[in-house]
């Protein structure tokens, strides 16, 4: 498979290449951001990567939604989503779950451990949080902070724009403009407790749009999920070098 990955080693280095292959990402939701996230990691080099949604391919979806197609409707989305991944490399191991993150109705720690332990988060290094739920969500990344060592990237609101170049990468705390990061800390704050380490997002400083449903673009989105793993694939680069 040297070949086929021979573009992204020139830039990452065997080294660089290597640490790829062997590091282990989750990525919740693989909608209109998480479904283009899964692809650009894997055809970077990634090859242990497992995919959480329990959704399943709707007309809706065909716009924005790589495994979206014609061919592929009523199926879940992870295991579309899986088919296709392993075209691209049929080596690598996809680990596809075709369930929900469900939040917890309340916070504490021992909850969070054990949700924690229902998904094997402590197995992974790098979380990325795709979900479109503010209750998931917030839970989802409150119990990540708590395992030692995992790295969480998460996506704020692709929906209701349309500018690709607006989309960037901030702080969960720090992140302005964007309604679903504030309705993130509004519940963190509501349950009384904020994460244990700092969470990068990507997000876009572009005003939503009035939409009467919640509209959404590929051009955006995509955006969206090519980013989220750009910064999986810095972070790798940055352990290598020291370069960001």
């Amino acid at each position: 498979m040297d070949e086929y990955f021979s573009r992204s080693e020139a830039l990452l280095g065997a080294v660089g290449m290597e640490m790829l292959q062997t590091k282990r990402v989750v990525l919740f939701g693989v909608g209109g951001v998480g479904s283009w996230c899964a692809e650009a990691l894997v055809r970077t080099g990634l090859t242990h990567l497992t995919i959480i949604d329990g959704d399943s391919v709707q007309p809706s979806n065909i716009n924005r939604q790589l495994p979206a197609t014609q061919a592929t409707m009523g199926q879940p989305k992870v295991l579309a989503l899986r088919e296709r991944l392993l075209t691209i490399n049929p080596e690598a191991e996809i680990n596809a779950l075709p369930v929900y993150y469900e939040a917890q109705s309340t916070m504490d720690d021992v909850r969070c451990t054990k949700e924690a332990f229902d998904f094997q988060l402590s197995t992974f290094d790098y979380v990325i949080d795709a979900i479109d739920s503010v209750a998931a969500k917030t839970d989802l990344l409150l119990c990540a902070s708590r395992v030692r060592g995992l790295k969480i990237y998460s996506s704020m609101g692709a929906a209701l724009r349309f500018d690709p170049t607006q989309v960037t990468i901030g702080e969960l705390m720090s992140v302005q403009g964007d309604a679903l990061a504030k309705a993130v800390r509004a519940r963190m704050k509501k349950l009384g407790t904020l994460p244990h380490k700092k969470i990068r997002c990507v997000y876009s400083m572009e005003q939503a749009q009035r939409c009467d449903t919640r509209g959404s673009l590929m051009q955006v989105t995509a955006v969206f999920g090519c980013t989220l793993a750009s910064l999986v694939i810095s972070d790798i680069r940055r352990q290598c070098t020291g370069k960001a």
